[in-house]
């Protein structure tokens, strides 16, 4: 019950969150010194077909006037159109949601597979040469940029060795979608071949998302499971003749990993909402190259509608970490479900 109330008091705060992103995303796309109108129109359009096209998608009404009529039509799942596409903001984002899905999935999977028992282990060897070794890659990982580290594969694995193409998500048609996750479609149909196109492509764009995640994974599970080894429990456990093994992966872990989920979730959505410049530079056909031409383009609505969106996932990816930490020590839950 007090875990129903938790998820009821989370969405009970997802509307009011929504209004309060739109409000600012809508503001400030509005105050930068660009014309969609006459971007769209060209450098030749006359003043006539400047105001025409305005007035065709209500850009010449009054910014609150604006701002109503793009939260009623949110409200309906109306995004708008896209200035340039001219299709639905919502149908653009559908489509382009699978590739930087699949990326960012492959790319937090592989980063808590690696990051939490090195986390674990270099908290169980403190200050030996591994811990020192393990902090020092977490350091770097954390320190590169998204764009140099994405540069530096390519230059490595595709343009030195030939292992992995340097751009793009798979050669010529991808398999016949199903899902829309080239991966998971190939397995469904037998097209190993595609698979292995797709696994291929898929390795450095995932691989420069997942190293800076795993740094990070790694330095919150080393902090937990230390901070947990020094509780009475673990002394009592340990004094009882429990086998260390057993102590480490079953009740260690299972405290230290609180703290961990919530970086998770949060890294979740971060590599939706940042993998623009690895897409960019990888020329993935996601959200991130939709974002970025969105941006240039001043396609107000389509940059709203991604913003929103990403919005809503981070707002759902909380949701589940929120549950999933609350299963993990329900004791975090008071008898009001916060």
């Amino acid at each position: 019950m007090r875990l129903l109330a938790m998820m009821v008091r989370r969405c009970l705060w997802m509307p009011p969150t929504l209004l309060g992103l739109v409000l600012i995303v809508f503001a400030v796309s509005h105050v930068i010194p660009s014309d969609p109108a006459r971007v769209m129109a060209g450098e030749n359009a006359t003043p006539d077909q400047v105001a025409a096209l305005r007035h065709q998608f209500g850009l010449d009404l009054p910014l609150p006037v604006q701002f109503a009529h793009y939260v009623a039509d949110v409200a309906t799942g109306n995004m708008g159109t896209s200035l340039f596409t001219q299709r639905p903001v919502a149908e653009d984002l559908w489509a382009r949601l699978p590739a930087t899905f699949e990326l960012a999935l492959y790319a937090i999977v592989l980063a808590v597979v690696a990051g939490v028992p090195l986390g674990v282990v270099a908290a169980l060897r403190r200050n030996s040469l591994l811990d020192h070794f393990v902090r020092i890659v977490t350091v770097a990982g954390l320190a590169m940029a998204a764009f140099w580290l994405a540069i530096l594969l390519q230059l490595l694995f595709s343009m030195w060795l030939g292992w992995t193409p340097v751009q793009g998500r798979i050669d010529g048609w991808g398999p016949e979608p199903i899902t829309g996750f080239y991966t998971l479609d190939a397995v469904l149909r037998g097209d190993w071949d595609t698979l292995g196109q797709a696994l291929r492509y898929l390795a450095l764009p995932v691989l420069t998302l997942a190293l800076p995640a795993m740094a990070t994974i790694v330095r919150f599970t080393r902090a937990g499971v230390l901070n947990v080894m020094s509780s009475n429990f673990v002394f009592y456990q340990t004094a009882m003749g429990i086998p260390r093994r057993r102590v480490v992966w079953k009740y260690i872990l299972r405290s230290a990993l609180i703290g961990t989920l919530t970086q998770i979730g949060l890294i979740f959505g971060n590599l939706i909402a940042g993998a623009v410049v690895v897409e960019t530079v990888f020329d993935w056909p996601g959200l991130g190259g939709f974002a970025v031409n969105s941006i240039v383009r001043s396609d107000y609505n389509a940059v709203m509608g991604f913003t929103l969106f990403v919005g809503v996932i981070f707002i759902l990816v909380n949701l589940l970490v929120d549950m999933a930490q609350a299963m993990l020590d329900p004791r975090g839950l008071d008898p009001r479900g916060r």
